[in-house]
């Protein structure tokens, strides 16, 4: 990992034993809760591992937190400014695709905003989030190939769409230059429980 990430998956790792701890739970608790090992939980607890957005998600969702509280220092203001270059980039791939948040609110009703550039080729799967999550994206520059529960679509720069967040999902570039877009999530009622009621 380079220091960027180190430095993000220690706050993260901290961020996420705080919250862990202020409730009470024990490892295992936390473990399952999220349907995540607890070998992945002590891993990221320490900062030791990068975990996927997927991960995070079942994490943020139990703690009842979202997912900007996460990779965010708690702020006492009102108002957030994530300068450019400082949000958290939480994916990335050789060909220099990356996910960067750059901000999001907290929960109950979590809404978090994306910068993402798809290296050509590269493709991003997300698993279905919590059940009446929204997602909205704008392609500024390439091409973007949005695939929804198994239908595809391609969108052009400046074409944007709106889909249910809560089935499979995937964004890839079929294109041989950078495909770059702009992604809102909204996620209602994180930390309702509604995560664990949905795998049982």
């Amino acid at each position: 990992m380079d220091e960027s990430t180190t430095t993000l998956s220690s706050a993260i790792g901290a961020r996420v034993k705080q919250e862990r701890q202020t409730r009470g739970w024990t490892l295992d608790q936390l473990a399952e809760a999220t349907g995540v090992s607890r070998r992945m939980i002590i891993n990221v607890e320490q900062g030791a591992a990068n975990p996927s957005i997927g991960t995070l998600l079942r994490i943020s969702d139990a703690l009842g937190v979202g997912l900007p509280a996460l990779v965010e220092s708690p702020r006492p203001k009102p108002i957030n400014v994530t300068r450019s270059g400082d949000g958290a980039t939480l994916w990335t791939s050789g060909n220099g695709g990356r996910g960067i948040l750059v901000a999001g609110t907290e929960s109950p009703d979590v809404v978090e905003l994306w910068d993402w550039t798809l290296g050509p080729g590269d493709q991003h799967g997300s698993e279905a989030h919590s059940s009446g999550t929204k997602e909205l994206l704008q392609v500024l520059h390439g091409t973007l190939t949005v695939d929804v529960d198994g239908q595809a679509t391609t969108l052009e720069m400046g074409d944007s769409m709106t889909f249910p967040g809560d089935v499979t999902h995937s964004y890839a570039n079929p294109g041989t230059e950078p495909a770059r877009f702009s992604l809102a999530v909204f996620e209602p009622g994180v930390g309702s429980g509604h995560l664990q009621e949905a795998d049982s």
